[in-house]
């Protein structure tokens, strides 16, 4: 498309916009530098910032400057949430933290070549400041009566915990950072979620009054599941980036399991195939949903842009061994270990028998019961079908000396995990 601001805005990606003319003359005159802000608050980020990512992602592709912010500063204050208080974080915990989402953001964007994006901490001009003039220079700038109509901290001056002053200035700190780009390299456009407006208004403003320029934000929708709830470490369902907090295989299913009212607005979003792309999975979900290849496309870009093609490749192995239809051998002792977690289990040794497996990951609730379902056919370990009821356990039935998959009939899976 020639208009970036018409692709994003298919694509979903634009919320609302502080002077949509304005803002589309500004993208289609030339490069113009943004910006995007990203706190540490939490030592990774997740599935809503990947929408902000991908938002700078296309913009630098269009050829804009994209500066992106990982706040040192912000992060040691936090955005005040409509509920409490947060816990505030040491020094060194934020900085080890804005350190582990610089290096998580450097593959969505280009660091390099003929439009480089830049990596900023404000941190950097905070920190130099002293309180009389963060004061004097910036606070004479903002009004208290516009400051407690943001609709997180009338939230909590109505309730009976309040507010601190602490928590009351980020949207100082938030603005001071704008202005600050906007001196430092030009910056007129921040982006970010809509449930930001407040505080990225707050930056706009400020420019408005010190400056006398004009700028612009872009917010994002927010992206909710299908039944309108939201997702996020609040909400205590987050899917982080870090293969550490989300595995691969569950970052994987996370998007595999997506509900059919989802799938095509979550391509749009979140990866880079084409309206045509798009168009034709859109038809086979109508046609032919039980093939769930919207769900299988989804799964596997947005796997591939997290963590990589070889995950990707790994994970939909593990995916098609745990449904019956693959090697469970061939998977590598990570990608197992993380495809049997939530499986229900229990725990057996080389030379238990079938029927003690069976019993204790719960697949049956008897050892008569067991033997039944192994002579009539039923059960399997690691795919391979057993109609022995005196069959044992081996060395080689642990996969990666870790686990044997036992499954009774086709749907009911379970994970014998090797007893120390």
């Amino acid at each position: 498309m020639s208009d970036i601001l018409d692709e994003l805005q298919w694509r979903g990606l634009v919320a609302q916009t502080t002077d949509e003319a304005a803002l589309r003359e500004a993208l289609a005159d030339g490069q113009i530098t943004l910006y995007c802000g990203f706190d540490p608050t939490a030592p990774s980020l997740h599935f809503g910032h990947l929408v902000q990512l991908i938002t700078m992602r296309h913009l630098q592709r269009a050829g804009h400057r994209v500066l992106c912010l990982v706040g040192g500063s912000t992060g040691l204050i936090g955005d005040p949430k409509p509920t409490a208080e947060r816990s505030l974080n040491s020094k060194e915990t934020v900085a080890e933290w804005v350190a582990r989402i610089q290096s998580q953001v450097r593959p969505f964007l280009a660091f390099d070549g003929d439009n480089p994006a830049i990596m900023v901490n404000n941190l950097d001009w905070t920190a130099p400041m002293s309180a009389l003039d963060f004061l004097r220079d910036i606070g004479k700038h903002f009004r208290v009566n516009a400051m407690i109509k943001k609709d997180a901290v009338a939230a909590r001056l109505n309730s009976d915990q309040g507010i601190s002053y602490t928590e009351f200035s980020y949207q100082i700190l938030q603005g001071l950072d704008f202005l600050e780009l906007y001196r430092q390299y030009g910056c007129t456009l921040q982006t970010g979620g809509i449930d930001q407006w407040g505080n990225l208004m707050a930056g706009v403003d400020l420019i408005h009054r010190a400056e006398h320029a004009s700028v612009h934000v872009l917010t994002t929708p927010l992206v909710t599941k299908a039944d309108g709830t939201k997702f996020g470490k609040t909400e205590g369902n987050a899917v982080w980036l870090d293969p550490d907090m989300t595995s691969p295989y569950a970052f994987y299913q996370f998007w595999i399991n997506v509900e059919d009212a989802s799938v095509i607005g979550y391509l749009k979003i979140f990866t880079d195939r084409t309206r045509g792309e798009i168009d034709v999975l859109e038809a086979s979900l109508a046609q032919t949903p039980f093939k769930r290849e919207a769900q299988k496309a989804l799964a596997a870009d947005v796997t591939t842009l997290v963590h990589g093609a070889q995950a990707t490749v790994a994970v939909q192995a593990a995916s098609e061994a745990l449904f019956g239809k693959g090697d469970p051998a061939a998977l590598d002792a990570r990608t197992l270990h993380d495809a049997t977690a939530e499986l229900p289990g229990g725990e057996v040794a080389p030379g238990d028998s079938l029927v003690d497996a069976l019993v204790a990951t719960g697949l049956v609730e008897s050892r008569n019961a067991a033997r039944r379902v192994i002579g009539d056919g039923g059960a399997s370990v690691n795919n391979v079908k057993v109609s022995d009821p005196e069959a044992v356990l081996t060395e080689g039935d642990f996969l990666q000396g870790q686990v044997a998959l036992v499954r009774r009939g086709r749907k009911s899976l379970a994970a014998a995990r090797r007893s120390p």
